[in-house]
């Protein structure tokens, strides 16, 4: 897997660095320690940032679109949509890096600095927490809890990086004597990473707001709410939505005719507390960030043909794309969709994708589910296209992205990484 790949080669590269520090070979690494801990926190958040993604991908599916060879549009395609991995590596390697700088300052200083020892290791100790509670095993089994320490723990490690970075600037690792010299730190290289990396964390949060929006429930046993929203959006686009300012935000494919537009929906699946409290309450506003993430649909531009496979609610991730551009084909497997997803979304579906660019598979009306190899298969050959894009459950995705890779289409599927 990329995102894997990505994370194992950013790891190694500063675990080589690490050792080589450790045995006196790499003296820049010795005398600035805090520049490969705070950049490689900088560069952790700098690729979870949305205004960083909305202009990597603008910037590459403008540059790149449709004239380049194949291959690099697909490259493209997979190391934006697993820059995760760079996440996790970075995240990791900082974690390491300020371990082993503590213990740097210990062995230096023994004791006699208890100030930037203590500062030390409360940061070891937040990042260490802020990293488990990142991994998918925490994630993706109690996500409130993942977003609570998660977000909450990151911002204190960012307090106490900032603080451990202004102490340990006043220790001379040379004369290995702690001196009060208030200059050093702005000509630390750290204390400007970590100017980049709070500046990384504070932008998107200017960008959230209380907005009004309506809750359709398509019918009172449907297991689906569609929320509307003002204003249009382009393809290839995620919403965070939440019930409150600052924590438990929710992930969900955006849907919109095209940016112009006057409004954008969500369609959520009552799976949760979170998403089973709009089918109650029906809230008439809620918190989002106004900026949105760019996923892998977002450069469909690159590509001059595609398919967009889609099952039940993964619609909401794909719709857009295929509304938006003549050059996808559709395929939606569901079960009696207007009673389920509501006339609001299959009206849309319907007045906005030709019949000659979909097939919409209804197991409820057909009374069986489809061979879906054979469907994406037929209609990735009578398209021509060049990529398949996926959006279903974790079963279904890997089914579906094993069947492709086993026929020769690229494909990308779903991740659970945000």
């Amino acid at each position: 897997m990329v995102r894997r790949k990505l994370c194992t080669i950013v790891a190694i590269f500063n675990a080589f660095a690490i050792f080589f520090a450790s045995i006196g070979r790499f003296g820049y690494a010795t005398s600035h320690p805090g520049a490969f801990i705070v950049g490689n926190l900088c560069i952790a958040v700098l690729v979870r940032n949305e205004c960083f993604l909305r202009s990597l991908f603008l910037i590459l599916n403008t540059l790149f679109a449709k004239w380049s060879p194949l291959w690099w549009r697909l490259s493209i395609s997979s190391m934006l949509q697993h820059l995760g991995g760079i996440h996790s590596g970075c995240a990791s390697s900082g974690l390491a890096w300020m371990i082993w700088r503590t213990v740097q300052l210990v062995q230096l200083s023994g004791w006699s600095g208890p100030a930037a020892n203590a500062f030390g290791i409360i940061t070891c100790t937040c990042l260490g927490i802020t990293f488990f509670a990142g991994w998918p095993v925490v994630r993706n089994r109690a996500h409130n809890v993942f977003e609570r320490w998660h977000r909450f723990l990151g911002w204190t490690s960012l307090v106490m990086t900032w603080v451990f970075s202004i102490v340990a600037t006043q220790f001379n690792t040379t004369t290995r004597q702690w001196e009060y010299n208030p200059m050093a730190v702005p000509h630390a290289q750290e204390f400007w990473f970590v100017i980049g990396m709070s500046v990384w964390i504070v932008l998107p949060w200017t960008m959230t707001r209380r907005v009004p929006i309506e809750i359709e429930i398509v019918s009172p046993s449907s297991t689906t709410a569609v929320i509307k929203f003002r204003r249009g959006m382009q393809q290839g686009l995620l919403g965070r939505i939440s019930h409150h300012a600052v924590w438990e935000y929710h992930l969900f494919g955006l849907i919109s005719v095209s940016p112009k537009a006057d409004c954008h929906y969500m369609i959520c699946g009552v799976q949760g507390d979170f998403t089973r409290s709009l089918v109650e309450k029906r809230p008439k506003y809620i918190w989002t960030r106004e900026l949105k993430i760019p996923h892998v649909s977002n450069t469909s531009r690159l590509y001059q043909r595609g398919i967009r496979v889609c099952t039940g609610t993964g619609i909401g991730s794909g719709l857009s794309t295929i509304m938006q551009s003549p050059n996808w084909f559709l395929i939606w497997i569901g079960s009696d969709f207007r009673n389920t997803f509501g006339d609001t979304i299959v009206d849309l579906m319907e007045q906005n994708v030709g019949e000659e660019r979909r097939i919409i598979w209804d197991s409820k009306a057909r009374k069986s589910r489809p061979d879906i190899m054979k469907l994406i298969k037929e209609a990735y050959d009578s398209w021509g296209a060049q990529v398949v894009f996926i959006t279903s459950n974790y079963q279904g995705n890997m089914e579906m992205m094993e069947g492709c890779k086993r026929l020769g289409m690229p494909c990308y599927g779903t991740l659970w990484d945000f």
